[in-house]
This record gives C-alpha cells, structure tokens and sequence, in this order.
C-alpha cells in the first residue's frame, strides 16, 4: 500500500469515527429530553440483554441456550407497557416477545377457567344419565331430551348443555336408525355367509363357506371346498332353504365368487340381499366373529392334514360343542341349540366330555 492509499484510508476511518461519535452524541441529547420513566425501560431492557448475554458467554458448548423465565417474564412486562420496546430488541426478534406473550395470555386464562370462573356445571349423575339417553336413543335431539329429562323432574336446561354431554351427536335427527340398531330389530329374520381359509399341512388353501342364522346363532349350513364357484355357492345356499325355511335378509360381503347368479338365487326365493360396505367386516359382524372362534379355539391348535381331516373337524366342533356345549355371551349364556336345560345337584355328578381329543369339554351331570 503506498502512501496516498494509507492517507486515503486513514482519512475513511476518521470519517466513520466521527459519524459514530455524531450518532452516540444525538442518542445523548435525545435522552436528556425523555422521561425518567422510559429511561428506566430502556436501560433494565438493556441491562437485562446484557446479563442474558454474560450466560450465553459462560455456557458456551454445555448444549442449546434458552432464555430463562425471569428474561421471559420481563420482556412481557415491557412489551404490555412501553410501545417502544421494539428498538433496544438486540438478542432476540420482537417475534420471539410476542410468542413469550401469547403463552402468558394462555396460561392465564387456562387458569382462570380451572379456578371456576363461569358456569357451574351440572351435576354428575345429571351428566351420566344424558349420556344414557342419548347413547341409547340415537334419533333423540337435544331438545327431546332435555324435553325427557323436564317429564323426570329435573330442571329445564339450556339445549347447549344437553348437547355438550351428549354421546355421539353427530348426524342426529336425519330420520336414519344405525347399522346396530337394524341388526338388533331384525335379528330373528337375519342369516348371515361368508368364506374363511384355512392352509393345510402341504400348504394348500381349503375354503370353508358357513352360514348363520343371526337370531340363534346356529350354524344353518357349512361346507369346506378346495375350489369354490358360483355354482357350488348357489348349491349350498338351496340346500340351506330348503322345506320353505329362509330368512329375510341374506348378509354378504362383495367376493367376486358370489357373480350374479348369487343375488338372482336369493331374489328368486324373496330373500333380500344385503351386501355389505367394501372394506367393513363389522358390518357382517356374527360371520366375523364366528370365524375369530374357529381360529382361536380350533385352528390355532391342530394341524390340518387335507380336506376331509378340515371336514371332520369342523363336525365334531359344531356338533359337539359349538351348538351344544359352548356358552354364547349374546344368548345370555345359552347355547345356539336351546336343548340343554339347568341341571340341578340331585341328578348327579358333574361329569366332563372331551371334544376335539380334549382340546375343549363338554360339562353334564349324570347319574352314577
């Protein structure tokens, strides 16, 4: 660098050193005109950045700094009380302060309404029976409850209150009843079919086509087939209607087996044919949840060696136990077939009747 370059330099940083000292001096004299009461912000807005700083400084590389609550605290206090806050912002965006103010503005409120502020709710066992009625009667509205709940001698509530400890209240008054309901209002005129698999020892697939009456819980008609069609379907569900007994609706899933020879057999013989949502099991519940029990009580424990060992099989367990042995939870602890009667002490010991080579039992009481 020769000696003009060093002069001209020279002269840029005098120059800056003078701007710099120009601005601090303005600052100064701008002071000397404002209040105690903003210098007083200004310089704990300060003090604290710098202290906030001096923490930073000495936690360099124990992990990520964060702004402690007393920082936190006094910045929303200067935030909500000097408009001018935002000028002496140096370690941190105004963004951040308002972020700190909205969480205190949560909290505050979060606790105001915990401690009781409003509306006393109503009573618990008030709560509980709203939520039985409606729970139980899905076409009531919140008026026709809280209508039901004035019959029952309590008082008149606002329709807000009702609705707010109703169950489900979603699609109320539509005139529709739910899938639940109409299974339970048609059961005794309900069947229900169906396909599971199952994998023999020489990993082949063997079908097993069941259907069941919903009222019962009877297996009207059962087949196992290494190649189902929709012939042999058609031939099975003939031979379950057989002598005029058929039911009224016919559930079904959507398998490509069915075709359309399936749903024109049940409009010939005046079944009306149900089939179900794609993709809802739950919607052939008893099907379903018949075949959970051929799995876990049966096929989860043996190991079936071809067709005819699957056929034999599946005879002894609905014969023997399922229709005749087996408690159903919805038939009140009856079994499908009503034959078995409470057996009292006086006619003899409790004797036990293995079922599948003692996989399950058979309990009756006999004479010695």
């Amino acid at each position: 660098m020769n000696g003009n370059s060093r002069r001209i330099w020279s002269i840029g940083n005098g120059l800056g050193e003078a701007a710099q000292v120009l601005r601090y001096g303005l600052k100064f004299f701008r002071c000397l005109f404002q209040s105690k009461t903003v210098l007083a912000a200004k310089v704990t807005a300060l003090e604290s950045q710098i202290e906030i700083l001096q923490e930073r400084a000495e936690s360099q590389g124990v992990g990520r700094f964060r702004f402690n609550e007393a920082f936190r605290f006094l910045w929303v206090i200067l935030s909500t009380t000097w408009g001018g806050w935002k000028s002496v912002c140096r370690v941190m965006q105004p963004r951040t302060v308002t972020k700190w103010h909205e969480r205190v503005v949560r909290f505050f409120w979060r606790w105001k309404c915990a401690a009781g502020v409003g509306r006393s709710p109503i009573e618990s066992e008030l709560q509980v029976l709203i939520a039985q009625i409606s729970r139980e009667n899905r076409l009531w509205g919140a008026k026709t409850i809280r209508d039901q709940l004035v019959l029952l001698g309590y008082r008149k509530l606002a329709i807000q209150t009702v609705r707010k400890y109703m169950i489900d209240d979603k699609g109320r008054g539509r005139g529709s009843s739910t899938w639940l309901a109409f299974l339970r209002n048609h059961l005794s005129v309900t069947w229900g079919m169906d396909f599971m698999t199952i994998t023999t020892l020489g990993f082949k697939r063997i079908y097993v086509f069941v259907i069941i009456d919903h009222g019962t819980r009877q297996i009207v008609r059962w087949s196992v087939t290494s190649h189902p069609t929709m012939a042999w379907i058609v031939q099975q569900l003939r031979e379950a209607t057989a002598f005029g007994r058929q039911p009224r609706f016919m559930f079904r899933d959507n398998d490509g087996l069915y075709g359309l020879g399936v749903p024109a057999f049940l409009k010939s013989t005046g079944i009306d044919d149900v089939p179900t949502a794609k993709a809802s099991p739950w919607q052939n519940p008893f099907v379903e949840r018949l075949f959970g029990s051929l799995r876990g009580e049966l096929f989860d424990h043996v190991i079936v060696f071809n067709e005819e060992h699957a056929r034999s099989l599946l005879e002894e367990y609905f014969e023997d136990y399922y229709h005749i042995g087996r408690p159903h939870q919805g038939l009140d602890g009856q079994t499908p077939k009503k034959e078995r009667q409470a057996q009292c002490g006086e006619q003899g010991k409790v004797v036990a009747i293995p079922v599948l080579g003692g996989l399950h039992h058979r309990y009756e009481r006999m004479a010695a």
